[in-house]
């Protein structure tokens, strides 16, 4: 393709981080010396973009970006974690032409959408073993659908769409050593995990960040103990691997948290700190005004220097002018013009025996047309479907038990249940006395799928006992109806 038609990267882009009812975004313009931050601006939203109609959306977005001064049009999005679908799973021996196939098949088995209804993007990763591993994180289509029209009636036009956690601290392919990052935000905590050239897990843990009344604060011991599980269900070479801890978000959310987190996660081998600012491309990311190494800005600085940041959601648009002129370039307007004088000797042969061909393939069509119009009926049938009659999709069963155990009363109820690889399972709840919890418990512990039953934590007294406690799912348990 001519040089005409490749892509130059931007001088000047709109980085935008939006989380529920909050967008920030800077404005960042590349000179001859590196990268330059022009304005910031956090402000709240009264509108949802999933929820409300995206042309007013769009309108409360632009009416905010006018009172700042920005009139740039091109941006970079930072889209939140807990839209994004995460499944883990090991990459066999394969030729590499052939690994995108076996992750789409793996993606249309392990996530409850169809294929055609998800974005998917994917991060791959090497083991100390030697082994590869692949973590493929999706988003519905219609989450990424509704902010594009939001963003057009905003009259702008996004260039990517990725995780806010990504962009602020990417895998490191020259070492091996893996760091647990975490982003604080205005409702929830965003923990990435990589090791080596790849994002082990992603989690976004909701309740982490509590409010009381104009005050925030991170409940620590929730946090530390999050990341003790995430660390739990890696092989212990991977996890041995990870030795740092760094915290991303506004330092008054930052430092108190990183003071309580120091000796929790010493005992777990890392070293706390907080996040800088990261070489990207030879060039220092600046901060913003506000001296706050933000998403939106390390995602703006990534794109306008050409850096990769994790995942991409944005679907591909390729203008059709470049595909026209690089399928008739002159090297293959050479080979055509050294062949015509051959294909004009055998044109009317060749036309004679379409021309048989296709009278046979449709004659061959009209006979078996019914039947694959019935059995193409039958399998979209059978794809709407399978998620409920699956046997491999276990969560419903695990749900289900879990449902059986607890009283019909409503003296226990759960506030929390996290599911990790249909295997690890973790879950919170409120008990009125202690006599419920424990015969809950009882219960519960009758089901031959349950095993390593524990009891976490139970704290607070009757009638508001707060308790969390985990499983492990047996897989070589057979089902029952």
């Amino acid at each position: 393709m001519i040089a005409i038609f490749k892509k130059r990267p931007p001088t000047t882009l709109i980085g935008l981080k939006l989380e529920r009812n909050r967008m920030e975004g800077v404005v960042l313009r590349r000179t001859n010396g590196g990268l330059q931050v022009q304005r910031s601006f956090q402000t709240s939203l009264s509108l949802d973009p999933l929820t409300n109609d995206p042309e007013l959306v769009g309108r409360e977005i632009r009416n905010h970006l006018n009172e700042a001064g920005v009139r740039e049009k091109r941006c970079v999005v930072c889209v939140p974690l807990n839209w994004a679908l995460t499944l883990q799973t090991k990459v066999p021996a394969l030729a590499e032409a052939d690994v995108r196939s076996f992750l789409d098949v793996e993606a249309e088995k392990g996530f409850p959408y169809a294929p055609d209804d998800l974005s998917i993007s994917y991060s791959r990763y090497r083991a100390p073993g030697g082994e590869q591993h692949a973590t493929i994180v999706a988003i519905p289509k219609n989450h990424l659908a509704l902010l594009e029209r939001a963003l057009k009636g905003a009259q702008l036009k996004p260039l990517s769409f990725s995780l806010a956690i990504s962009a602020l601290q990417s895998a490191d392919k020259e070492s091996d050593a893996g760091v647990v990052a975490l982003l604080i935000g205005e409702s929830n905590l965003e923990l990435q995990l990589t090791s080596g050239d790849g994002v082990v897990a992603l989690r976004s843990l909701e309740g982490a960040v509590e409010t009381d009344g104009n005050q925030k604060q991170v409940d620590a011991d929730l946090v530390a103990r999050e990341i003790k599980i995430t660390l739990g269900q890696l092989p212990r070479p991977l996890s041995e691997t990870v030795r740092k801890l760094r915290l991303f978000g506004r330092p008054e959310l930052t430092l108190p948290l990183l003071k309580e987190l120091r000796t929790r996660v010493a005992s777990m081998g890392l070293e706390a700190g907080t996040g800088g600012a990261q070489q990207i491309n030879g060039f220092q990311s600046p901060l913003s005004t506000d001296q706050v190494n933000s998403p939106a800005l390390g995602m703006a600085a990534r794109h306008m220097l050409g850096q990769p940041h994790g995942f991409e959601f944005l679907p591909p648009k390729v203008s059709a002018w470049p595909q026209a002129f690089a399928r008739f370039s002159s090297r293959k307007l050479v080979s055509v013009g050294a062949t015509s004088a051959v294909v004009v000797l055998f044109l009317a042969l060749a036309f004679f025996f379409q021309h048989w061909k296709l009278s046979s393939l449709d004659s061959k069509w009209r006979s078996m047309e019914p039947r694959v119009v019935e059995l193409d009926g039958l399998q979209q049938q059978i794809r709407k479907f399978r998620p409920w009659y699956d046997e491999s999709i276990r969560s419903l069963r695990i749900i289900r038990r879990l449902t059986e155990a607890f009283p019909e009363d409503g003296s226990v109820s759960v506030k929390r249940l996290e599911i990790k690889d249909l295997s690890t399972i973790s879950c919170s709840g409120v008990a009125k006395d202690n006599q419920a919890y424990m015969k809950m418990l009882d219960q519960f512990a009758k089901a031959k799928e349950v095993v390593d039953l524990h009891r976490d934590q139970v704290r607070g007294k009757a009638p508001d006992l707060q308790f969390t406690f985990n499983f492990r799912w047996n897989e070589g348990v057979s089902y029952e109806n």
